[in-house]
């Protein structure tokens, strides 16, 4: 799996309120309405992130990769799955667990990569 799903998840966490350390120097310029934040980093990776009740839709452009991809977002309390899929065919699932200030997340691609980490409000990612 390519580095730009933490990214991602960490880009949530943050529209969540949870800090990132793990972000870049170079932060991405966003513009950002009522239910659209759309993204471009300095290297050209773009993302949009598209907000209806409780499922938040994502589109982007990896530079790197040159790929497409879409991801799905669904929250169920303090849960939120994920599903993702690349124009390249990879796919991925996870998820993102809030415990009180903390934000536990987890992943896995059809490309054999899995992870996790966890985000604090107080330490970050």
């Amino acid at each position: 799996m390519r580095p730009i799903l933490p990214a991602l998840i960490c880009s949530l966490t943050l529209l969540a309120g949870h800090a990132c350390a793990a972000l870049p120097s170079t932060l991405a310029a966003c513009t950002r309405s009522a239910t659209l934040l759309a993204c471009v980093d300095p290297q050209g990776n773009a993302y949009s992130v598209a907000a209806a009740g409780s499922t938040t839709y994502l589109r982007g452009f990896e530079v790197s990769g040159k790929r497409y991809w879409a991801q799905t977002n669904s929250r169920y309390g303090q849960l939120t799955f994920f599903t993702g899929l690349a124009s390249d065919g990879e796919a991925w699932v996870g998820y993102s667990q809030r415990v009180g200030w903390t934000t536990r997340n987890r992943f896995s691609s059809s490309g054999g990569s899995r992870g996790q980490f966890t985000c604090s409000r107080i330490t970050g990612c």
